[in-house]
């Protein structure tokens, strides 16, 4: 389905549709469907114990078709930027970096306007909002992007919330931790005038990523940032504010005038907490649009110990990396890899490898990561051999190579996440670096080095082991493979004789050396690490 946009420039509406992303998923294998009847009370229990995502056929008594979870997963966003693990940084960095302008294209052109619905024939309680957590306040929809005009700068903002049901007009929204909503919402408060607002309630994920992505000046046109392309935007039927044409379902409306006069909460939040009951302005629906065939969508939200699978821990997750790995490029000589933590409780740990070149730079590294991420709350440095991702080889360099007293980096006053419990309602807090990284300049010691097993390959160098001490020093191993043996027990034997003959000797990391000594002792090269006749 193609159209022609007020500029001259041409669509198609699929493209960015989340139903054609959804059928990609499918066929990569990353969509678990439930072609049963389910009720909407057994949704968020499914949803919660799969890591794939979770397409309902028949939701709820009126038969929605709904996807979970649809970019709860690196291989989802990644099929959503269409790019591959190894240019994921960089693809999303240039386009958050490129500009592109959205462009408007008249409702009778945009899918989302198929079917609309105004006044009295509103009724949200037709929508599938349902119950996700056990203490939640209501039932709810999870997957609102927001859309206000500030009635002072006259720029678009765009957003991400959730929505409380309370009747067949309203909703409660959460407006709580600081963000430019907040501002503009307390600002007309101050002046008693409404808000208008519009949430899409479906959208493919790029739309996601534009929505809780900073940026300077009109944030609508963040969504062509992300895809890489112009989008589309319509103009709503009862207020001024522009919303992706290709989006499956638009709710348009205003918030109350009256504030934050309305509790709203708990409900389960992204560290795994519940957030608080609090005050909240409420939300009054307009007119609902969407498309003939629409398909709606939930975010997994907030259940602690799965955090990893959902879908803005997720988000955040690549974000976070990408932008991690440009702030070391600044301040390490050579960055390797990084990882940030979804399950510690709102993505709050890095875990980064580097490969020092010089004293400091783990400390270097912690430093500029706290002053750039304030939502980051613990950093771990690793050497280049260990995979930041890799929980064996993280816990194996954390008792191997950190000593509580020498390795800790702690710092006190830092701005932290607002929703922190650990915070006790402080506006600052503690962070703290973990240096897990070997004494620098003694990475080839043998005591420093991990110990694994040895694949043999190759054809023989030498003939003898004589003749391949003569060419270098070499440990054991590497002795059979230089001779070619499939053995070994003759390269001890060899090696023994050599012994008897006062030729062998030994350094402190264990390589073999040809060497004068007394018949039938080792000669020891150089000093040991540990030795005996030193006293302690």
């Amino acid at each position: 389905m193609t159209a022609t946009g007020m500029l001259g420039l041409e669509f198609d509406f699929e493209k960015y549709r989340l139903r054609r992303f959804v059928d990609q998923l499918i066929e990569m294998g990353e969509v678990e469907i439930h072609d049963e009847a389910v009720p909407l009370t057994g949704l968020a229990p499914i949803i919660e114990q799969t890591r794939k995502a979770v397409l309902f056929r028949q939701a709820g008594p009126e038969r929605f078709e709904m996807i979970a979870k649809a970019m709860a997963g690196r291989k989802r966003l990644l099929a959503a930027l269409n790019t591959t693990p190894e240019k994921a940084y960089d693809t999303l960095l240039s386009r958050i970096a490129t500009p592109q302008k959205s462009i408007e294209v008249p409702s009778n052109e945009a899918p989302v306007h198929a079917i609309k619905i105004t006044g009295k024939d509103v009724d949200l309680t037709k929508l599938p909002f349902y119950p996700q957590h056990e203490f939640d306040g209501s039932c709810y929809i999870s997957s609102g992007v927001d859309y206000v005009i500030d009635p002072v700068s006259g720029r678009t903002n765009v957003g991400s919330r959730r929505l409380a049901l309370r009747n067949r007009y309203q909703c409660g929204t959460n407006i709580t931790a600081p963000s430019d909503l907040k501002r503009i919402m307390m600002g007309c408060e101050k002046r008693k005038e409404r808000l208008p607002i519009s949430f899409t309630l479906a959208c493919h994920p790029l739309d996601f990523f534009a929505a809780t992505t900073r940026l300077q000046g009109d944030e609508h046109h963040m969504i062509s940032h992300l895809r890489g392309e112009s989008a589309p935007f319509v103009k709503c039927l009862t207020n001024d504010i522009l919303v992706p044409a290709d989006a499956e379902i638009v709710i348009e409306g205003y918030l109350d005038e009256r504030g934050y006069y309305e509790p709203e909460g708990p409900y389960g939040e992204y560290m795994g907490y519940y957030g608080a009951i609090h005050m909240d302005p409420v939300f009054t629906c307009t007119a609902i649009t969407m498309r003939k065939d629409v398909m709606y969508q939930t975010l997994q939200h907030g259940s602690a110990f799965v955090l990893d699978q959902t879908d803005s821990a997720c988000m955040t997750e690549l974000r976070a990396e990408a932008t991690a790995m440009k702030i070391l490029k600044g301040v390490v000589a050579e960055p390797v890899a990084v990882s940030l933590r979804s399950l510690a409780g709102g993505g709050g740990t890095l875990r980064v490898s580097i490969k020092q070149q010089r004293h400091g730079e783990a400390r270097n590294a912690m430093l500029a990561i706290f002053a750039a991420m304030t939502q980051i709350k613990h950093v771990y440095v690793y050497d280049e051999d260990i995979d930041p991702a890799n929980d064996a080889q993280c816990e194996w360099a954390m008792g191997s190579r950190f000593q509580a007293d020498e390795d800790i980096l702690t710092i006190t006053g830092m701005m932290g996440k607002p929703m922190d419990p650990s915070l006790n309602g402080r506006r600052t807090g503690a962070k703290a670096g973990f240096d897990c990284t070997r004494t620098f300049g003694r990475a080839q010691d043998i005591v420093l080095t991990r110990c694994a097993a040895k694949t043999f390959s190759g054809p023989a160098r030498f003939q003898t082991v004589e003749q391949a001490l003569e060419s270098s020093p070499m440990f054991y191993a590497h002795l059979v493979e230089a001779v070619g043996s499939s053995d070994g027990r003759e390269v001890a034997t060899a090696l023994d004789e050599l012994r008897e003959n006062g030729k062998l000797g030994r350094d402190k990391d264990g390589r073999y050396h040809l060497a004068d000594g007394k018949p039938g002792l080792t000669a020891i090269v150089g000093k040991l690490y540990h030795d005996p006749n030193e006293g302690t």
